[in-house]
């Protein structure tokens, strides 16, 4: 045993020796790209931040065709630059390239770095699904690599990114990630925003009682360690704050931490929409609770500081809060006045909150046509949350896929290790039964491989049939729900209706009981709503059949196997949800003959797979190798594994064409027509 450990210590001697000379011969082609202008462009960048030095920069790089680290590292350096002059389309043309040049040489770091680079310009631009897309795939190499200092602002900006699509748990869950990771790094301002999004969660969520102790905690980290004022981070904690006690109706409360901010000067010079925010909320608390000094002035002074400013959302709430008021003072002129300038606006900027605050404070306030505005919110309400309901269902299988590709990917570095020590251990072993061992390892690959062709056929038959059972049971769950929803919600709803109609001419003590007692109804449904909307929600974690998954699988084993290269394209313009699973499984079983067809007889050294739309919005799958070919015409009609190709493409209605010629290799092009697509 001491004897193969000598051997695989030598062995790695020897190994390592080879990296060092590699790596001193990549240093020396470095030191020259030091020499060239390339050194002067980047020091022009830094001196000038200049946009024509950067693209200087970059056609350097470009032209020089080099990829070492320095060259890796110093295009990282020039994408920054480019987010840096907010020129988006040189960014991200930079960061592909620099994503490119770091696969290609294993480079995790800057695999990592270029994913970054592409979210934040998508999460600058408010692209959310890319941006989350992005992040994923920086989270994961960035843990490969274990830079903390980036993992906190990824967990940081998902959060937000989660946030604004409403799904609470994966934000919170996130927030709390990058607080543990910037906490490593000591980056206050990171956390402050981090425990501002974890308030945010909590208010939303009704947990009041957490939200403020989050967001004292951000007021504490804004006390403790921002140095300069110039955001007014402390002043805005305290409206979190006080906004918190105003949600959960302690308004006196509320009121304090209000002007706890407002003792700061300069926030009306400095910062005016912080500080119309304030008064307004201030305003709103004070009439909340019955006390109306200085009202509405307060409302008033907020509403023409936000038209100022533009700021069009908060206009449109300054509004809403006057017509409440006028309302309650029974100035039903200024109170529907008010409500339809917010309207009106708000139809103008498009924002679907602002449109359904708006419609419901216009159907409190303007009793005649109070029916035509609630049909509208509730139209409006019901499309806002199928929208939101297909984000959280886009990021969900976004998440889950990225998922599946780490298990994967861990998966086969695990395997890397392995198959590195049974390669040091099977030298060593060679040397002593050398013709032996080769025998049996032959005997051994042979049953192995076979092994694993019928497991993987077994998986992807079990896969469908679980995806299967899974759609059916889904379909039953939606009917079960709909019909919940239609007896027993809607009907209660209706009467309600009715009843509150008829009421609507009284206005005495019993009417107001009655009044009381469907709002207590009203409750009981939105508890029941709550429940159904969390019973669909669930729905989203239903695992989906990943076809490409399968296919990777299979051209990676034939890889390692026959040691040839292949290379795999799949068109974004595929929705593979859509694709009918005869479709998948000819397509595996067609792939599965082609390669095992090209590995036996044709010597190919590449292959390539490729799935694609034309535009008539047919299937296109190719088979493509640079093996011996062979005459089309003499073997047009023999060979079982072509007879079987062909077979399973006339199951699907589709048509297939090979084209080969002797010495330049073959290329099985096959068709599937649309109509068949969907299950």
């Amino acid at each position: 045993m001491k004897h193969s450990h000598f051997i695989i210590y030598i062995l790695f001697l020897f190994f390592l020796n080879c990296s060092k000379n590699k790596s001193n011969d990549e240093k020396n082609n470095t030191t020259n790209l030091d020499k060239d202008s390339l050194s002067l462009f980047l020091k022009k960048i830094d001196e000038n931040k200049s946009i024509k030095y950067t693209n200087s920069a970059f056609n350097n790089i470009v032209k020089s065709n080099k990829n070492d680290l320095l060259v890796r590292n110093n295009l990282y350096k020039i994408a920054e630059s480019f987010s840096n002059l907010n020129d988006s389309k040189s960014l991200k043309k930079s960061a592909k390239l620099l994503l490119s040049k770091s696969i290609e040489k294993k480079d995790t770091l800057n695999i990592a770095n270029s994913y970054i680079l592409l979210a934040n310009e998508y999460f600058k631009n408010f692209i959310n699904d890319s941006a989350y897309y992005y992040y994923l795939k920086a989270e994961k190499n960035y843990l490969l690599k274990g830079n903390d200092k980036k993992l906190g602002i990824i967990y940081l900006n998902k959060s937000t990114i989660q946030l604004n699509i409403n799904d609470l748990y994966g934000a919170e869950y996130s927030a709390t990630q990058s607080v543990k990771y910037l906490k490593k790094d000591n980056n206050f301002l990171g956390e402050y925003d981090a425990y501002t999004n974890l308030g945010i969660i909590a208010n939303e969520s009704e947990n009041y009682d957490r939200a403020i102790e989050y967001h004292k905690s951000a007021l504490k980290i804004a006390q403790n360690y921002t140095k300069e004022n110039n955001y007014y981070l402390e002043e805005v904690s305290l409206n979190n704050i006080g906004n918190t006690y105003q949600n959960s109706k302690r308004y006196d409360e509320a009121i304090i931490e209000f002007n706890k901010a407002l003792t700061n000067n300069n926030i009306l010079k400095f910062k005016p929409s912080l500080y119309a925010t304030l008064i307004d909320n201030i305003a709103y608390s004070k009439f909340k609770k019955n006390d109306f000094e200085n009202l509405p002035n307060l409302f008033i002074e907020s509403l023409k500081i936000r038209d100022s400013l533009k700021l069009n959302s908060k206009i449109i709430f300054s509004k809403i809060h006057l017509s409440e008021f006028y309302f309650y003072k029974n100035d039903s002129l200024n109170a529907k006045l008010s409500a339809r300038e917010a309207l009106a606006l708000s139809r103008k900027t498009k924002y679907p909150l602002d449109i359904l605050a708006s419609l419901k404070q216009l159907s409190i306030v303007d009793k005649n046509n109070s029916t035509s505005f609630s049909k509208e919110y509730f139209k409006i309400s019901d499309s806002l949350q199928i929208a939101e309901r297909n984000s959280k269902d886009r990021f969900a299988r976004i998440q889950f896929e990225t998922d599946e590709l780490r298990k994967e990917n861990v998966f086969l570095s695990e395997r890397a290790k392995n198959i590195l020590n049974y390669f040091f251990a099977g030298t060593v072993i060679a040397v002593i039964l050398f013709l032996y061992r080769l025998q049996r390892m032959r005997a051994r690959e042979l049953v192995l491989k076979q092994a694993q062709q019928v497991a993987n056929e077994e998986i992807y038959r079990l896969i469908i049939s679980h995806q299967n059972q899974l759609e059916e049971g889904r379909d039953m769950e939606k009917k079960r729900i709909s019909k919940e929803l239609h007896d027993g919600v809607l009907g209660r709803l209706f009467g309600l209706r009715l009843n509150l109609d008829g009421l609507n001419n009284f206005d005495d003590e019993k009417a107001k009981q009655d009044r009381l007692n469907y709002l207590g109804e009203l409750k009981l449904i939105e508890q029941d709503l709550r429940e159904i909307s969390h019973e669909l929600n669930r729905e989203n974690l239903v695992l989906i059949n990943n076809f490409l998954a399968i296919i990777d699988n299979l051209v990676s084993k034939q890889a390692e196997t026959f040691k040839t290269k292949i290379k795999l394209i799949n068109s974004e313009q595929i929705d593979w949800d859509n694709v009918s699973n005869i479709y998948k499984i000819n397509m595996y079983r067609i792939l599965q003959e082609a390669l095992q067809n090209i590995n036996k007889y044709a010597g190919a050294k590449s292959i390539l797979v490729q799935f694609d739309k034309d535009s008539k919005e047919n299937l296109l799958f190719s088979i493509e190798d640079d093996g011996k070919g062979y005459d089309v015409n003499i073997k047009k009609n023999k060979g079982i594994g072509l007879k079987n190709i062909r077979s399973r493409v006339k199951q699907c209605g589709g048509v297939v064409d090979i084209k080969s010629e002797i010495g330049k290799g073959s290329k099985i092009i096959i068709t599937f027509p649309p109509e068949n697509q969907t299950q």
